[in-house]
């Protein structure tokens, strides 16, 4: 009966260099590189003949988990198997010389890097546990990329309370700079890092995140490209139907429709209201309590054309909605949402052609909806749970609009793990009169980018006004990828680096 098996002496080579690199046990290495080729290469392992290699007992590799790993074996191959057979031996070595030529090979297309080699394996196979946690709550320290002068990892510690006041984000830039690049690295590694635990709504306003098909998979995420697919959310859904909160949420529905065009006066803000209501108090004797926009667009042609008026905004604004169905509607096959804040996905707006912002903000107040009913998230030894990330690309077109969804999840989302990232072309596009954006940003990046305000670099970076309008100038010239960000050190009045792309940490 075999007690152990001897690896080629290529498997050693990997399996020796990576000890160095991770400090991770041999058998921890040995037994990753046997569950990533059983995930990759199934029952077709390549056969390995060579002996030569490391001594790998089956004490030090299965431990306690021999049973597992051999109902693993059993239901890949199809056929009964212990460790007692010598053909089990045999597989096992060949498939941990296999995974040890992936693993070298995942090594040496990571640029021997060991954080972003552990994330990439990460992804590759999604492992249980974590190296980092805080009593249990993840550990979200985030490799931006390296400072120029010497190389030095620039990393932030996303969800230290210690260390910072939050954790919203927002990146800055003209297009073609890196700008979504890095957003996309940030969102992978914490998706990875965080065990999948914290989730994202995307909004792609650009269509450029969604076809890219690695962060899709890497992230988990479902994609919904409006107006082709339905979004699976009904916008009126209520943590409970008393009449109180059903007039709340219809006058808070006519402020939006009132926030994206400037024709719903308020003749037209009452008219929806009361139709609102009505669609509420038409589904109170049924199962599902919310109306949809289809019910509540028929309600309010009944009384148009009661009092003989004509077709306006208000009409055409709920027509579009209906008849491009963007929201879940009764009779839908298509399964409900029932908590936004707990999935994973993107939204891309590029060929819908009109209604954009409206999406947006309805998303928004159904998210703070869910978020104001949540209980604290967990902190423990000084991290916070993050639940779920708002991020909002081409911010520019949202942050003029005064939607008081999106500054509540700013100012109150801190406690409930709730985050906002925000990525656009200028620093002057936070410099709202509404709401000051800038005083809650905890990080803040500036990739190259032209007509700076001074001001807007000096309160975005915490920085003198002497460095700011130094800055202005070394804005524009920054190279691709070149950032300037709000000091992550106390020695300096801000930070340079050059930030790291998705597409090479994620190749």
């Amino acid at each position: 009966m075999p007690d152990r098996i001897y690896t080629s002496s290529t498997a050693e080579e990997v399996l020796n260099t990576l000890r160095y690199v991770t400090r991770f046990e041999y058998s921890v290495l040995a037994r990753v590189a046997l569950a990533l080729s059983l995930s990759k290469h199934g029952r077709n392992a390549p056969e390995s003949p060579d002996l030569t290699g490391k001594e790998i007992r089956w004490t030090s590799l299965f431990s306690d988990d021999e049973h597992t790993f051999s109902s693993v074996l059993t239901m890949v191959y199809g056929e009964k198997m212990s460790k007692e057979d010598e053909l089990f031996a045999r597989r096992v070595k060949h498939h941990i010389d296999g995974g040890c030529e992936l693993l070298g090979q995942l090594f040496r297309s990571s640029g021997q890097d060991e954080i972003i080699f552990l994330q990439r394996l990460a992804a590759e196979l999604p492992l249980t546990g974590g190296r980092a946690t805080a009593g249990g709550v993840p550990i979200l320290n985030i490799v931006l990329g390296m400072k120029e002068l010497n190389n030095e990892r620039v990393v932030i510690e996303l969800n230290n309370t210690a260390r910072h006041a939050n954790s919203h984000l927002a990146i800055m830039g003209k297009p073609g700079v890196g700008k979504t690049q890095l957003l996309l690295k940030i969102l992978a590694d914490i998706r990875i890092q965080s065990r999948f635990q914290t989730n994202f709504i995307y909004f792609d306003y650009k269509g450029d995140v969604v076809v890219d098909d690695r962060f899709v998979e890497i992230t988990r995420c479902t994609t919904y490209q409006l107006p082709h697919q339905q979004l699976p959310i009904n916008p009126f859904i209520l943590e409970d139907y008393a009449a109180s909160s059903i007039m709340i949420s219809a006058e808070e529905k006519a402020e939006s429709f009132a926030s994206i065009d400037s024709h719903i006066g308020t003749v037209q803000k009452g008219a929806l209201s009361d139709a609102i209501r009505t669609a509420y108090d038409r589904r109170s004797a049924q199962a599902l309590r919310y109306p949809d926009f289809r019910e509540v667009l028929s309600i309010v042609r009944d009384r148009y054309a009661h009092d003989n008026k004509k077709d306006d905004s208000l009409i055409e604004i709920l027509r579009r909605l209906s008849d491009f169905h963007l929201f879940w509607e009764h009779g839908s096959t298509q399964p409900l949402i029932d908590r936004i804040s707990e999935q994973t996905f993107l939204v891309d707006l590029h060929q819908l052609p009109v209604l954009k912002e409206l999406v947006v903000y309805l998303v928004i107040e159904r998210l703070y909806k869910e978020m104001a009913a949540l209980p604290d998230s967990d902190t423990k030894e000084g991290r916070r749970a993050l639940r779920t990330i708002l991020v909002i690309d081409e911010a520019h077109n949202y942050l003029a609009q005064k939607n008081p969804f999106l500054q509540k999840i700013i100012r109150e989302g801190r406690s409930k793990g709730v985050v906002v990232f925000f990525a656009s072309q200028s620093p002057n596009d936070y410099s709202q009169k509404f709401f000051d954006f800038k005083e809650l940003l905890e990080f803040s990046f500036i990739f190259q980018c032209e007509g700076v305000s001074a001001t807007a670099v000096q309160e975005l970076l915490g920085c003198s006004t002497k460095t700011a309008r130094e800055l202005q100038v070394e804005l524009a010239r920054l190279r691709p990828f070149q950032v300037v960000s709000k000091s992550l050190t106390d020695d300096a009045e801000f930070t340079r680096f050059k930030a790291e792309a998705f597409f090479k940490a994620y190749q």
